[in-house]
């Protein structure tokens, strides 16, 4: 069944636009989440009103990821499906031409932390916000748009770290590995950080910018455009591996 209101676009002023991620209770990503959330970014992208884009959450998790006790019992179809939301709406994302701030209030864990990591600034709260890349730990490895993004947007040793122990990291951490920007204290200083870099961000030339965001990453985005064409959001046999079901079951497990 179609999910229905989990975003919502705000007039912040000023052409400034908050892109807000709502399927409670923890931003879980599912299939048509993705897919939806790829399509607004899409749609906001030719919106020549919009001059900058905040990513919120009203939760006190960014995201979680995916929800794996429905993961756990994907079919073959319900996998690719879910490769597919993957590489769309992270893929729509890096490549959005508009200046993309990642407002993130609380945890941001595998899926979750592309929405941080695809955009152009990150301000992350002190006392909630954390970072990590669990697919390891869940038994999966990477459909291709994520793992070009993070291999575009995180230093070896820091990919390192992330993607083969599966084990978060705090925002200072993160912050030194280079992919948080800001610390913000608290969740009015965190609405403030944000809405500070986003007007920096509209204030600069829309043409050059789009232009200049296209120079830096238009070799990763034409990378994961030729491995969709190429059948990756269809991997054969599916994504999942002989003991990712049950390193999902035992993630549960563990609460």
């Amino acid at each position: 069944m179609e999910e229905t209101d989990v975003l919502g676009r705000h007039d912040l002023g000023d052409g400034i636009f908050e892109v807000q991620l709502g399927r409670a209770p923890v931003n879980a990503l599912s299939a048509d989440f993705l897919m939806q959330f790829a399509a607004e970014i899409e749609s906001i992208s030719k919106d020549e009103t919009v001059r900058a884009i905040i990513l919120t959450s009203p939760f006190k998790v960014f995201s979680a990821g995916l929800d794996l006790k429905q993961a756990k019992d994907f079919d073959i179809a319900q996998q690719h499906a879910v490769v597919r939301g993957l590489n769309e709406a992270f893929l729509a994302l890096y490549a959005c031409p508009k200046p993309v701030v990642a407002s993130v209030g609380g945890a941001a864990i595998a899926g979750g932390l592309f929405f941080v990591l695809a955009s152009d600034r990150r301000v992350a709260m002190s006392k909630r916000s954390s970072f990590g890349l669990a697919e390891v730990r869940v038994g999966a490895d990477f459909p291709v748009g994520p793992l070009e993004i993070a291999k575009a947007t995180l230093d070896s040793d820091t990919q390192r770290r992330l993607m083969l122990t599966g084990q978060p990291i705090g925002p200072i951490a993160a912050r030194n590995a280079g992919f948080i920007d800001i610390i913000a204290e608290d969740h009015e200083d965190l609405v403030a950080y944000s809405l500070s870099e986003a007007r920096k961000l509209a204030e600069l030339p829309s043409e050059a910018y789009a232009s200049v965001k296209l120079q830096l990453r238009g070799e990763t985005i034409a990378r994961i455009r030729a491995a969709i064409a190429a059948g990756g959001n269809e991997p054969e046999g599916g994504w999942f591996n002989s003991q990712t079901r049950d390193a999902m079951q035992g993630m549960i497990d563990q609460g």
